[in-house]
């Protein structure tokens, strides 16, 4: 980065973020800046994890609502205050209109999980007003923005505000005074960059030598993209399984800053991300959301470069909706490799579907998936079958043996349309 660079105009100042630290000091949790053992020994490195997912709203949303909506004049917050959002920016949103006694409108989403739904209105209360509507996050924005306009409403967006940021910018100001020794890696998730702009702008300013890098969904690779072509880019179709991070397009503000401040910007895969979530929860019993867990996620793809290093992981929330576990499983495996979908046209005989438990299977392998794919003729259909397996090398005997036994089988993993469709 050039010393030019950071006196753009947008560039967030030391001093606001400052501002901001002093303006949130009684409203947000002060997140505890931790060591976390299990990882410091699995990389030789000194792995300290930032919770934000400890926050009154689980996630490190507050700081950047509170911050934008706290300094809007009376003018401005005299016919209230508008949001869209399925999730965390609304819980701020929310959490900050009660705090600040303003009245605020949030648009959520149809599909939006009745949890997420509750816990904006909890936070709310009667200061808070849901409105429901459109069936994705675009659908509900666009009709947010149009109420603002013909109410003269101020729209609070999620990341694409200087305010925004500056408020997201306290997390990279309360890691620098809690740590104790220097940081070398600090691994940032990336939605639509108001977290990684603002933290990263800190960073960049009053610790240059630390190495910032952006980590996103896999399927939602906006800001990688953007960046890759040199300006903001709308993505036209994105995996929403890691819905805390997935945006078609980041902002224009976050872009700008995040290309100035970001070393390195990876991809995590869902899966990855799964079983990432998996191990906390199991290890640790530490609950995150898919956001919260990519961070963490991204370290074994840079595990050569950590070694021996500081390492600061920011683990931005903890809003997962419980109903989603199974989801979660079931695409841990399939990164892992530890479950396979076949479609399968058995032998028109007696004792077809034994021989192929008894002597295509291995003593660990599990069928956790059955069902015939015609359900008036049975004996002529095929089936779809999952098989879950201990351990992944498992795979090429279990081929072998379907192979050696002549069995007519489609295999579905790597036919992702086909899979989709069936599964």
């Amino acid at each position: 980065m050039k010393e030019t660079e950071v006196d753009t105009v947008f560039f967030p100042e030391v001093s606001e973020i400052q501002s901001a630290g002093m303006k949130l000091k009684n409203v947000v949790t002060k997140t505890p800046l931790t060591k976390n053992f299990i990882l410091s020994e699995k990389y030789d490195a000194n792995i300290l994890l930032k919770r934000e997912d400890l926050q009154e709203v689980r996630s490190y949303k507050i700081r950047g609502a509170y911050n934008k909506i706290s300094s809007l004049s009376k003018e401005e917050i005299k016919n209230g205050v508008v949001c869209a959002s399925a999730g965390n920016h609304a819980q701020g949103v929310a959490y900050s209109c009660s705090k600040l006694g303003i009245k605020g409108k949030i648009f959520m989403p149809h599909t939006t999980p009745s949890q997420k739904v509750k816990q904006v209105e909890m936070f709310g209360k009667e200061w808070v007003e849901v409105v429901l509507t459109g069936d994705n996050y675009d659908d509900c924005c666009e009709e947010a923005i149009e109420y603002c306009t013909e109410n003269n409403s101020a729209f609070i967006h999620p990341y694409d505000d200087i305010k925004i940021i500056e408020g997201q910018g306290t997390v990279g100001l309360e890691i620098l005074a809690d740590a104790k020794e220097s940081i070398d890696y600090l691994f940032v998730p990336v939605g639509g960059g108001g977290l990684a702009a603002g933290t990263g702008a800190y960073f960049k300013l009053l610790s240059p030598h630390t190495k910032i890098i952006g980590i996103e969904p896999e399927g939602a690779p906006s800001m990688k993209k953007s960046l890759e072509a040199g300006e903001v880019v709308t993505l036209e179709n994105i995996d929403t399984f890691v819905d805390g991070a997935a945006v078609k397009r980041v902002g224009n503000l976050t872009f700008d800053i995040c290309k100035d401040v970001l070393d390195d910007m990876i991809t995590v895969p869902e899966g990855k991300i799964c079983t990432t979530i998996l191990k906390l929860y199991n290890e640790e019993a530490i609950v995150v959301e898919p956001a919260g867990a990519m961070s963490i996620a991204a370290l074994d793809f840079y595990k050569d470069e950590i070694e021996g290093k500081n390492v600061v992981c920011v683990v931005s929330g903890s809003n997962n909706d419980i109903t989603r576990t199974e989801e979660i499983k079931e695409r841990s495996l399939l990164y892992e490799k530890l479950k396979h979908y076949f479609i399968v046209r058995f032998p028109q005989r007696a004792g077809a579907l034994r021989e192929f438990l008894l002597e295509v299977l291995g003593p660990n392998d599990d069928i956790s998936f059955f069902e015939y794919s015609k359900k008036n003729n049975k004996d002529s259909g095929p089936a779809v079958i999952g098989i879950e397996l201990q351990n992944k090398e498992d795979f090429e005997k279990l081929i072998e043996n379907m192979n050696h036994k002549k069995i007519n089988y489609k295999y579905l993993n790597e036919k992702p349309d086909l899979f989709e469709f069936i599964i």
